[in-house]
């Protein structure tokens, strides 16, 4: 599930869609949380679709550590490609605002640890980063991790509207990332090998 605090708007007309802030979003806010309502389909399921819907699967799921493809039920399958994203995924089936995200600002994934099935070329943005690739998440899961830490320090300090969709084991262990007493899983839990490597 999206933050509350969003909104489905028009980009413009090579975005086409994007979800942005209605209300200012600080750094460490849950953005969006894995539901009971999202849809995991395997690539076997996938496989024996019509090709109408295998359009639509691969244009608007990511990829999980096990490769199904996961369609967000709400705005969440609209949020937009950045390589400068405000918002990161974490090991644990949510993303996190890693800077302060104002009204009107798109929020933004970087599709790299979305576990694409083939390269993708964003418009540019003046980034040395010019084109996603599926092994993006090995890459960068360190680079990524930094950006993370920071924010899970954040997180039990700044208003949650999403809490409620995560597990009482998981916001303790969430609260322990945030005082020093675990160390934070890598990013790097969420990549998924296509090559069986």
């Amino acid at each position: 599930m999206i933050h509350p605090s969003t909104e489905l708007h028009y980009i413009n007309n090579e975005i086409g869609y994007g979800v942005v802030a209605s209300k200012y979003i600080p750094k460490g806010t849950i953005t969006w949380v894995l539901d009971k309502l999202d849809r995991e389909f395997s690539p076997l399921e996938i496989l024996e679709m019509e090709d109408i819907y295998k359009e639509i699967l691969d244009t608007y799921t990511f990829r999980n550590n096990k490769g199904n493809h996961v369609l967000c039920w709400d705005n969440g399958r609209y949020v937009n490609h950045s390589f400068n994203s405000n918002c990161l995924t974490t090991a644990y089936d949510f993303e996190i605002a890693i800077r302060d995200i104002y009204p009107g600002e798109q929020l933004t994934d970087d599709y790299g640890y979305l576990n694409l099935t083939a390269p993708f070329r964003p418009l540019p943005e003046g980034t040395k980063r010019k084109i996603v690739y599926p092994d993006d998440l090995v890459k960068y899961a360190r680079i990524w991790d930094k950006k993370l830490m920071p924010c899970f320090k954040k997180i039990t300090s700044v208003e949650q509207p999403l809490k409620a969709l995560i597990s009482n084991e998981l916001w303790q262990k969430i609260e322990n990332i945030a005082t020093g007493k675990e160390h934070m899983d890598s990013i790097l839990t969420c990549y998924y090998d296509q090559n069986g490597g």
